[in-house]
């Protein structure tokens, strides 16, 4: 069994296919640079942001894009293909840089 969990109206259901589910309930994330209210569309957008909040490129792993900052034991480790970018990879984001990023719904 395979699918995505819906909780709506206090009900729990399978949906098999979300994609197939009505457009009007699925939303697209986004994640938003909030000190310029720019969302972020690429890896090389994102790389800038994060050098200039501290956090420095890590090349170790070809199939990853990893960003460590000094002053802290963090790392964000990012798929390298930008269509692989999910929310989760987002929210991480967030947690990590509070007052500079925010997942918005598109």
């Amino acid at each position: 069994m395979s699918g995505v969990w819906v909780f709506k109206n206090g009900v729990v259901r399978l949906v098999e296919n979300p994609a197939n589910e009505h457009s009007s309930t699925v939303r697209r994330k986004v994640l938003l640079y909030t000190p310029a209210n720019e969302i972020i569309n690429s890896y090389a957008s994102l790389e800038r942001k994060l050098a200039s909040l501290g956090w420095e490129r890590y090349y170790e792993d070809p199939d990853l894009l990893q960003f460590h900052k000094r002053s802290s034991i963090d790392l964000i480790s990012l798929p390298r293909d930008f269509s692989q970018f999910k929310s989760m990879h987002m929210y991480d984001i967030v947690v990590k840089n509070r007052d500079s990023f925010r997942v918005i719904d598109m």
